[in-house]
């Protein structure tokens, strides 16, 4: 009796709870988005059935395993949420479990009744993501390729997963024309590949893409990437890369010579100029006097010093014909030729033999004459005959002379 009337009480709830929910419309339209192990559940629903008033949604997920048992569990992943989509990556399922994923509307208190799909992430994941990295690199003549296994959601290798996860390989010569080339196509389960029937000095690009043939999965291809290979120089090339260095080289110290050169000498004619004399100082035969002589040109009057202020003066008696024949004759010589019966014409004489009183004057006296004597020299002496001595203090030592 007491079993007849608990399945009695399950059946009045769940026609109240059928009763309660039959005016609320459920999700629609439920599909996985997956790659690699990220799964995403989306769905729609229609707005105009809830008016204004906002719905919000429920996510749920057991194994198929769970709903054999009389009280199933099921694992909310979104509880209450206002999107239209739900991620359950983080949610911890097996890649070759079999798993029951479910929908609820709920507003105002009210829920709508659960949709659901079955979901296997290794049948139904059937989008695998391209290698996570590529790199190529050149060794001489060959071609080697670098590849990174696509990545989970733990950031481990796919391989994990999927055990015979191998790679398909397209690579292509790019031609200078631009013009398409044929593509070769070839397999590999390995991450590090040598391609050895490439050309030399050839560029090549490659684009891999990820495969799994159990359930048919492959991925789409990595963008291209190109590089070229290398081969052995020619010597021709080695001679003309060393004369190009060597003439560079030359034209580089060349320039630097030069310009050194040419900056010393600016230098020089800026800091240290050439100073030369004007012409008109060289010109002996001009107009100008000389004011440079030659030691044969020099005069060498006899002046006597006294302490005042002594006046030149030219005897101009003496004809410019009778001028002596030297001026360089020693003082000595011209004296002695003056005696003492010619000392009223000599104009130098003692004056009762006191000193103290004696105002001399300087008497230039030519007793020689010199036909070949230079008029234009002796005008310059008429020229400075008022030129003034410094007096100089006479020595006390010096005595009158009476001749």
């Amino acid at each position: 009796m007491n079993s007849c009337f608990a399945d009695i009480v399950l059946y009045s709830l769940d026609v109240t709870e059928v009763a309660a929910e039959a005016g609320l419309t459920p999700p629609h339209d439920l599909f996985m988005l997956t790659l690699n192990t990220n799964y995403t559940l989306t769905w729609d629903w229609d707005q105009s059935a809830a008016g204004s008033d906002s719905a919000t949604f429920t996510v749920q997920y057991a194994g198929n395993h769970q709903l054999k048992k009389r009280n199933p569990k099921w694992t909310t992943v979104c509880a209450e949420t206002s999107g239209r989509s739900c991620d359950l990556t983080r949610s911890g399922l097996n890649y070759l479990g079999l798993y029951t994923v479910r929908v609820q509307t709920n507003l105002n208190g009210s829920h709508s009744v659960w949709k659901s799909i079955q979901f296997c992430p290794d049948k139904d994941a059937a989008a695998i993501g391209p290698p996570s990295k590529v790199r190529l690199g050149v060794s001489g003549s060959t071609l080697d390729i670098f590849i990174t296994d696509p990545q989970n959601s733990s950031n481990n290798s796919m391989k994990e997963q999927l055990h015979k996860l191998y790679y398909e390989i397209v690579y292509w010569e790019q031609p200078e024309d631009g013009k398409g080339s044929m593509l070769m196509t070839m397999t590999t389960d390995v991450t590090i590949l040598t391609l050895s029937e490439v050309e030399p000095w050839t560029r090549y690009c490659v684009q891999i893409r990820s495969r799994d043939d159990f359930y048919n999965k492959s991925s789409t291809f990595t963008p291209p990437l190109c590089t070229q290979t290398e081969g052995v120089v020619p010597w021709w090339k080695i001679f003309l890369f060393f004369l190009l260095s060597l003439v560079s080289c030359f034209l580089v110290v060349l320039l630097f010579l030069y310009g050194s050169h040419h900056c010393f000498h600016v230098c020089k004619a800026t800091f240290l100029p050439n100073e030369k004399l004007p012409s008109y100082f060289k010109e002996q035969d001009g107009d100008y006097p000389c004011l440079i002589v030659s030691e044969l040109d020099q005069c060498d009057p006899v002046m006597i010093v006294c302490p005042e202020s002594a006046l030149l003066e030219i005897n101009p008696a003496v004809d410019s014909a009778a001028l002596p024949a030297g001026l360089d004759q020693d003082r000595s010589g011209r004296h002695s030729r003056q005696n003492s019966s010619s000392s009223g014409d000599s104009g130098v004489y003692s004056a009762g033999g006191n000193s103290a009183g004696l105002q001399p004057k300087v008497a230039l006296t030519f007793t020689d004459v010199n036909p070949t004597f230079n008029s234009e020299k002796l005008n310059m002496l008429s020229m400075n005959s008022e030129i003034k001595v410094s007096p100089i203090v006479p020595d006390e030592g010096v005595e009158d002379i009476e001749v």
